[in-house]
C-alpha cells in the first residue's frame, strides 16, 4: 500500500483518482492546489504525488520546484497539454512521469506501481559497496549506488528519471537498445503514452552530460547506444 497525495483543483478528477487508488489498496490525501500540496508535504510524508499543472494559487510546476528543494518524493504530473516544451520543463524540474489528460485511471495506477517498484529497487543495500563506473580517463564518473555523477571532477545534478536512464545505458554500454526496450525497462511497464517522452529525456540527458553528450549515439529507426568515444 502506498500513501498518495493527489493534487488537482478539479474535485471530479481528485475523486476519480482517489477512487481507483483506494480500490487498489492505497491511502489517499487530497490537495486543491499547489500551495495546499506544499503545506501537506511539509507536515507529512508521502510515497508518491500525482499533481496537475494548471491550478490557481500555485501551479504544478512551481509547487514541484518547491517540493524538490526538500524532498525527492516521486511526482507524476498531469496536464491537458502535451507539447514537448511542457514535458521538458517538467522533467528538468525532476518529475518522474508526465500524463496527458484525458487519461485512463487504470493506466495511472500502473504508472504509480511501476515508479514505486523502481524506487524500491534503486535503494542501495547497506552491505554492498558502491558501484562506480569511470569513463573518459576519469572525466565522466558515475556512482550508481549513491546516484551521483561527476564531470571533470564537478558534481552535476540530474532528475530522478535522468539518473535511471543514464545508469541503465551505462550498465548496457556498447549495446544497441531499442526504443521499446528502453521504455519497458526504464519506465517499468508497457508504455501507453507518447514515445517522444524517451526522446525528450535523451535530449535532457545529453544536455546534462555536456561535452560527453556524443557518448549517446542515435541508431536511426531503432533506438540508442551508449559508447565511450
Amino acid at each position: 500500500m502506498y500513501k498518495i497525495l493527489v493534487v488537482d483543483d478539479e474535485e471530479m478528477i481528485r475523486k476519480l483518482i482517489s477512487k481507483y487508488a483506494q480500490f487498489a489498496g492505497h491511502s489517499v490525501t487530497e490537495a486543491v492546489d499547489g500551495m495546499d500540496a506544499i503545506e501537506k508535504v511539509s507536515k507529512e510524508q508521502f510515497d508518491i504525488i500525482i499533481m496537475d499543472i494548471m491550478m490557481p494559487e500555485l501551479d504544478g510546476f512551481s509547487a514541484s520546484r518547491e517540493i524538490r528543494k526538500t524532498s525527492q518524493v516521486p511526482i507524476i504530473m498531469l496536464s491537458a497539454r502535451g507539447e514537448e516544451y511542457d514535458k521538458i520543463n517538467a522533467f528538468e524540474i525532476g518529475i518522474d512521469d508526465y500524463v496527458v489528460k484525458p487519461f485512463s485511471p487504470k493506466e495511472l495506477m500502473l504508472r504509480v506501481d511501476a515508479i514505486m517498484k523502481r524506487v524500491k529497487s534503486a535503494q542501495p543495500k547497506e552491505e554492498n559497496k558502491n558501484q562506480v563506473i569511470s569513463l573518459a580517463n576519469g572525466g565522466l564518473v558515475a556512482d550508481l549506488t549513491a546516484r551521483i555523477v561527476y564531470i571533470d571532477g564537478e558534481r552535476i545534478d540530474m532528475s530522478p528519471k535522468e539518473y535511471e536512464l543514464f545508469f541503465y545505458m551505462l550498465k548496457n554500454k556498447n549495446i544497441a537498445l531499442s526504443r521499446d526496450k528502453l521504455l519497458s525497462d526504464v519506465w517499468g511497464y508497457d508504455f501507453f503514452g507518447d514515445d517522444r517522452t524517451l526522446d525528450t529525456h535523451i535530449k535532457i540527458l545529453r544536455k546534462s552530460l555536456g561535452k560527453y553528450s556524443d557518448f549517446i549515439v542515435t541508431i536511426r529507426g531503432m533506438g540508442y547506444r551508449f559508447e565511450e568515444k
